[in-house]
């Protein structure tokens, strides 16, 4: 079916470009080939975010009309912080925040108009390696976890659940050590096994420090995992830029599915020039293989819910809240056609 898929794509692709060579950069704004900036904060950069960089790395932003701005905020939090002041006119980030910040009450709150990630990104690293994991191997263990209510840690509990594990009983989970120490912690002797992304799991295995055993993005299932938003004052207002940002992301994911895991490495390799080349290839084929990426940015109501079901069971939402309010589906729609 991927074959089959990325055939028709690449067909549409090369139509799009030869179309594409019609017009300059930017006329497709409507703005006399005058971008458009737009600031975007993302919640961390990471290789797992591929599409979003190959629309930057590809010029698919230009194309469409936009000089976008890329801020790293290194957490959701700082993240949607940045979109609620007007620092960033677009946040990249789990959409728990969007819920998190509906819940509370802020009366311009955030929408989510475009999900490009449906599986967690996060990876099972262990001390030594086993051949058949199985998760009731964490049963009476020391893992390093991720932080209360971010989604790395409630997927790794939903995870838990799903095989009879209760996290908080059968097994010791440290959640004190910040995001992006975890795997300097594991390397100097914290824990049995560590939760981990890329590309801090591949070069733990690559000191030999540790080993990775599973994959949380294909035990979780499909989840909603990241999604781009703005204020809903935003969207209203500006709704010609979300729409060009939404169809350059699109052709971020149009490539993606149409190009091998090589390919897309040498594309958004500046992005991430102290990787190199070999362990970028390694990480972007294990995203690639367990179908990371949709093939749309389309935020679909089951994805919701299910993030909801999520939030529920890790006893940090206590009522759900409209799909409606918080997701727009328009853009993305119209990018996928």
């Amino acid at each position: 079916m991927r074959k089959g898929r990325k055939r028709a794509l690449l067909a549409a692709l090369l139509t799009v470009g030869l179309l594409a060579g019609c017009g300059a950069p930017g006329e497709t704004a409507g703005n006399g080939g005058k971008l458009t900036p737009v600031t975007l904060n993302e919640v961390a950069h990471s290789i797992f975010y591929a599409p979003m960089y190959v629309a930057i790395e590809e010029g698919y932003f230009k194309e469409e009309g936009l000089d976008v701005t890329l801020v790293t905020g290194f957490g959701a939090d700082k993240t949607m912080t940045a979109v609620l002041t007007g620092d960033a006119d677009i946040g990249f980030m789990g959409s728990e925040s969007t819920i998190y910040t509906y819940v509370g009450g802020t009366n311009d709150y955030v929408v989510n108009f475009a999900q490009l990630t449906q599986r967690a990104g996060n990876f099972l690293v262990s001390r030594e390696p086993i051949d058949d994991f199985d998760w009731n191997m964490l049963k009476d263990q020391d893992v390093l976890g991720g932080r209360a209510g971010g989604m790395p840690q409630m997927v790794f509990e939903y995870i838990l659940r799903k095989n009879n594990i209760d996290p908080s009983t059968d097994l010791r989970i440290d959640q004190s050590i910040d995001f992006g120490s975890t795997a300097a912690a594991f390397s100097g002797g914290d824990a049995d096994f560590t939760v981990e992304f890329e590309p801090h799991a591949t070069l733990l295995e690559q000191k030999g420090d540790g080993y990775v055993v599973a994959s949380l993005g294909e035990d979780s299932g499909y989840v909603p995992y990241t999604a781009f938003s703005a204020k809903k004052s935003y969207i209203d207002k500006n709704g010609d830029v979300i729409q060009a940002f939404t169809n350059a992301l699109q052709k971020g994911m149009d490539y993606v599915q149409s190009h091998s895991p090589e390919e897309i490495a040498d594309v958004i390799a500046p992005q991430f020039a102290e990787t190199d080349k070999q362990a970028l290839v390694t990480i972007v084929a294990r995203y690639y293989d367990q179908d990371t990426w949709k093939d749309n940015l389309v935020f679909e109501k089951a994805s919701f819910d299910l993030l909801q079901n999520i939030l529920q069971d890790s006893g940090v939402l206590a009522e759900r809240v409209p799909y409606e309010d918080l997701v727009n589906t328009a853009f993305a729609e119209a990018a996928k056609k």
